[in-house]
């Protein structure tokens, strides 16, 4: 697939690491920052993690610990959450990257993710929250889906319904069961969400239903990916960072409108090749 905004032809001596997609190496700088934190929190205890790696609304409104706008978008709170986020990010990024080149998917990503962390922090001061400390990559992720959805707005992609229903299942056995048997629902809601994501992938079509996927065009994928979750918000708490997710998707959108405005040839070409 051709770079198309990728103008740079100087080729440049790399070792093993520059040698892998800028994707391939935010997805290892992710896994291994996970395990890293296991260290701090071990070490140092749950308070260090959220006053200096997690996103603490409270503190950063109070002027301090201002570079987890930074960390935390590397941080993630469980194997399913940074699974779920790095399966993403392998696609969406790996397609972006190949669009418009290594530089302009570095930025998209770190502003997307930034962006989406100011959002969360101003979203608990008018809806309340501000103790409650965030992390993750979808930021970032829903720039670069963003970003598609303007440049490949008609190119196909699979939303798989089935993690979305068993989230919310999840949260519901978190409020209502004994904590006991929804820690047990849990674990096996998270193995199922695994099995949808590669159900997705096999080549037994009866499989691959049980992730009840849903074929989108890239534009719609960001309102199904939003909305929903964001009316279930208001009737029950979910561990999901929309006001995030928004932020993040606002950068992907306008950044993909001035790509289309200053390479109007180029991203024609794009929407039409895929379809």
């Amino acid at each position: 697939m051709v770079q198309v905004f990728n103008i740079s032809s100087r080729k440049k001596k790399r070792n093993f690491v520059s040698g892998l997609s800028l994707t391939t190496q935010l997805i290892l700088l992710n896994v291994v920052l996970y395990f890293v934190s296991f260290l701090f929190l071990g070490i140092y205890g749950e308070k260090f993690f959220v006053e200096n790696l997690a996103l603490t609304p409270s503190l950063v409104l109070a002027g301090k610990s201002l570079w987890t706008f930074l960390t935390s978008m590397f941080m993630h709170g469980s194997f399913f959450h940074i699974f779920a986020n790095m399966f993403s990010l392998f696609f969406l990024g790996g397609f972006v990257e190949k669009l418009i080149g290594r530089k302009r998917f570095f930025w998209v990503y770190m502003i997307a993710g930034l962006t989406g962390g100011l959002f969360y922090v101003l979203s608990t001061v008018f809806l309340g929250g501000a103790s409650i400390p965030a992390v993750g990559a979808s930021g970032a992720i829903f720039g670069l889906l963003g970003l598609l959805a303007v440049i490949v707005p008609f190119s196909r992609i699979y939303l798989i319904i089935g993690p979305l229903i068993l989230i919310v299942v999840e949260v519901l056995s978190a409020a209502f069961l004994p904590t006991g048997i929804a820690s047990a629902v849990s674990m096996i809601i998270n193995i199922l969400i695994i099995l949808m994501i590669f159900a997705l992938f096999s080549f037994n079509t009866s499989f691959r239903k049980f992730a009840i996927p849903l074929e989108l065009p890239m534009w719609v994928l960001p309102i199904v990916a939003i909305v929903p979750l964001s009316i279930i918000g208001l009737f029950v708490n979910l561990p999901i960072g929309n006001s995030a997710h928004f932020g993040g998707l606002i950068i992907g959108l306008i950044y993909g409108f001035y790509l289309r405005k200053k390479f109007p040839n180029k991203t024609k070409f794009l929407s039409r090749k895929f379809r």
